[in-house]
């Protein structure tokens, strides 16, 4: 599988209803998994036998649960770069005090030279912005509290 077809499987979830995705063949194992409305999670995995691997509903438990009370942290879908604007000359998406729905765009991730839009799985109003725009970031890491 090379690149230009790993990019048009990920597009196509995204644009699409599709919740779950695995395709395998000798020596690849891909899955995507949508644990959210609207976020795109890519797993590679090499054909290894004995490999263990936590389910993806127990990641996603996992990034929902926060020690301040009535703050979600939001983190991050995926591994890239992050960006608070669409382009160096428009406004950010968000902002610290902006009142967010679920589904409005966050962010931008880029991965792979694709601009990945991040949206909101939750309602409720941006009270920090933990990343600096332009920073490479990690899957799972802390983007955004959001007050519930």
């Amino acid at each position: 599988m090379d690149l230009s077809e790993l990019k048009g499987i990920i597009s196509l979830m995204q644009k699409s209803d599709l919740t779950d995705l695995e395709i395998e063949t000798q020596d690849l194992k891909l899955r995507l998994a949508r644990p959210g409305d609207s976020k795109v999670v890519p797993r590679f995995q090499p054909e290894q036998p004995n490999v263990v691997q936590a389910p993806i509903q127990e990641q996603t438990q996992q990034a929902k649960s926060s020690s301040e009370e009535g703050i979600y942290i939001f983190k991050s879908p995926m591994v890239g770069t992050f960006y608070r604007k669409p382009s160096p000359d428009d406004p950010s998406f968000v902002s610290v005090g902006d009142i967010i729905n679920s589904g409005d765009v966050l962010c931008i991730v880029e991965a792979m030279k694709v601009m990945n839009e991040v949206k909101s799985d939750r309602q409720g109003e941006i009270i920090e912005i933990l990343v600096e725009d332009s920073l490479s970031i990690e899957y799972g890491q802390p983007l955004f509290k959001i007050r519930t």
